[in-house]
């Protein structure tokens, strides 16, 4: 049975941190996907930038983008979800799947949404962010009985990377 995680924390809590901390720790498979992070200018958050775990990065959202569609403030463009996050996800038996996150600006694209549905029906384990907020999305995915959602708080966010990194990393094959 494969694991599925979703890291749930507030904004601003660590989600981001936490889950490329994760991958990083990896030592013995391969982490595929990618995160999201604020773009901060004169102390405001003015958008968002996607970032591949392979190094890839586009502008995701911002207050001068026009949309549609439009997400609170930002105008987000859907190009970098079909670019970037989409060809990210391409998974083998041994690979872990990070997303970062499952949010309103990313599931504006449907075939990303489309997607993370196949990844989540797949035999492969993903470990994804999302906010405590509800959408009907997430919180489908939040009720199934295949899924474990991590509340993502101050006081577990520098630990729990390590916890879950021993946890999803094959154990090492003993020489005869």
């Amino acid at each position: 049975m494969p694991t599925r995680i979703l890291l749930e924390g507030r904004p601003g809590v660590g989600k981001t941190t936490a889950i490329r901390r994760l991958a990083a720790l990896l030592h013995t498979r391969e982490a595929v996907g990618f995160t999201t992070a604020e773009i901060r200018a004169g102390g405001a958050r003015v958008g968002f930038v996607l970032e591949t775990l392979a190094g890839r990065r586009a502008v995701l959202a911002h207050v001068d983008f026009p949309g549609p569609p439009r997400v609170g403030r930002y105008g987000v463009d859907l190009e970098v979800m079909e670019r970037l996050a989409l060809p990210s996800l391409a998974w083998t038996a041994r690979t872990l799947v990070v997303i970062d996150e499952l949010g309103r600006m990313e599931l504006a694209h449907r075939p990303f949404e489309s997607a993370v549905r196949a990844l989540f029906a797949a035999d492969v384990d993903v470990v994804a962010t999302v906010q405590a907020q509800h959408g009907p999305f997430t919180d489908a995915l939040k009720r199934r009985a295949d899924i474990e959602v991590l509340r993502l708080t101050p006081a577990n966010r520098d630990t729990l990377p390590e916890r879950l990194a021993a946890r999803l990393e094959p154990m090492a094959r003993k020489g005869p």
